[in-house]
């Protein structure tokens, strides 16, 4: 008999959220306020001007752009800023359990009371003209922000950087450019060299920008963006640099060698991002001391990154078994080279077999996410999760063997990580992966799992 609680009827309640159904925020805003993109700041800047401009009343701001690795580095980011004595305000996304995830206060998640009667407010000053639930959110965000004292403001981009709702900054303190890879082709493509355009949109006029190792095409176009605009560039791999090394991070700088404690979050590819990190931090307070950058880069927390599950439900099945259970919500074609590197540490320390119990969303190059796993072989079991936009299981299945993977096919999650417990042979390692919605399906199984 299942652990589990039957899924809600999702068609019955035309308002349910696939992630929290409870949460009140959630309901409200998609209800008033449905997608509507529009690759403009245009509506955001006439709602803003609406609120007496909050984005001109905060703390200075780090600005993050990229494909992948933007959370992991707002997570170091926050975690130096907060070991140095900081409060610091931070807007992420997409949330994983509850929406009040997106918005932390100088250090705190916002209260859904505080939520609430910012949403009055926003609505209020809107007075019914269109705007995106995206656009509403970052409004919200930027009027708690400029409303509670603090230090430092780091803003994550939701989708591009250019016309991104976020992108409402004249002078941030440090621009901050993950690598950038094909993602969202259907709003950013068709090409490298345009997503990385939009990307650089965040670069502004004088100010800097903290750049990672990126390929050519891409670098091509941040640098000749960053030239138009003045704005001094810092570029991972040529004006510093960030590696691993026996167990630690060591990050050259123009004018430091730093040899700091390895980052908290699993995986090669976090050294990269923590490197970014403290390049990016430094170029806020130059005088940051390696005491504190330290601290930061080993004691950041980004859940559904390489995560070891450790409790909840699925993580009592795999502890019952003798396996270890993972979750990432990496979903793209880089995503899925580092998470094909983090994959093969865990089993080169622990050669047991390893099985991906994998749902997306249906717009993702699945077989490209699968492709880096080929020398790997691992079992796949492909799932879905509810929402209008999840592939099918099938769809995921046919990706797998389409990128030499063997592939079985699971109505669930829940059901997904039995199949993949029930093999014969050595309790496996299991990794379930394929975004973050997924993700926050998972952590949303019990409190004891909700980010915090």
């Amino acid at each position: 008999m299942s652990a589990f609680p039957p899924p809600p009827d999702l068609k019955s309640d035309p308002g349910f959220d696939p992630i929290r159904a409870s949460d009140a925020v959630i309901q409200r805003l998609r209800a008033n306020h449905p997608t509507l993109i529009d690759l403009t700041t245009g509506r955001v800047e006439r709602l803003l001007a609406a609120l007496d401009h909050p984005e001109r009343r905060l703390p200075p701001v780090i600005h993050v752009a990229g494909t992948n690795g933007k959370g992991s580095t707002v997570a170091y980011l926050r975690a130096i800023g907060e070991a140095a004595g900081l409060r610091v305000h931070a807007l992420t996304s997409p949330h994983l359990v509850r929406f009040a995830e997106r918005i932390r206060l100088a250090g705190k998640l916002i209260t859904d009371e505080h939520l609430l009667e910012l949403t009055d407010r926003v609505e209020a000053a809107n007075a019914g003209e269109p705007i995106s639930f995206f656009e509403i959110t970052t409004v919200l965000a930027l009027l708690a922000f400029a409303e509670t004292p603090a230090d430092l403001c780091i803003v994550e981009v939701g989708l591009g950087g250019r016309f991104d709702a976020t992108n409402v900054f004249d002078a941030p303190a440090v621009s901050v450019i993950t690598p950038v890879d094909y993602d969202h082709l259907e709003m950013l493509g068709p090409g490298l060299s345009k997503i990385a355009w939009e990307k650089a949109g965040i670069i502004k006029r004088g100010r800097p920008v903290v750049v990672a190792r990126q390929m050519e095409e891409a670098l091509e176009m941040i640098t000749r963006e960053a030239d138009d605009r003045m704005a001094p560039i810092l570029q991972m791999g040529a004006d510093f640099d960030a590696w691993e090394e026996r167990g630690r991070l060591l990050v050259q700088m123009p004018d430091r060698l730093l040899d700091l404690p390895a980052p908290s979050l699993f995986g090669g590819y976090q050294f990269e991002n923590a490197g970014l990190a403290v390049a990016a931090a430094l170029t806020f307070d130059h005088a940051l001391s390696d005491e504190v950058l330290g601290a930061g880069v080993a004691s950041a927390v980004w859940p559904a990154r390489m995560q070891r599950l450790t409790a909840g439900p699925l993580a009592e099945l795999a502890r019952r078994r003798g396996s270890d259970l993972w979750l990432d919500g990496g979903h793209n074609p880089h995503a899925g080279r580092a998470l094909a590197e983090a994959a093969s540490r865990i089993v080169d320390r622990d050669p047991r077999p390893l099985t991906l119990v994998t749902g997306m969303f249906a717009r993702k190059d699945a077989e490209g996410f699968f492709r880096p796993f080929a020398e790997m072989r691992p079992r796949v079991i492909a799932t879905t999760f509810e929402g209008p936009n999840a592939a099918s299981a099938e769809d995921i299945a046919v990706a797998a063997v389409q990128a030499g993977l063997p592939a079985e096919m699971a109505p669930n999650v829940e059901a997904a990580v039995r199949l993949a417990l029930a093999a014969e042979g050595p309790a496996p390692h299991v990794l379930v992966c394929g975004g973050l919605h997924f993700a926050g399906e998972v952590l949303a199984m019990s409190p004891e799992t909700w980010p915090s």
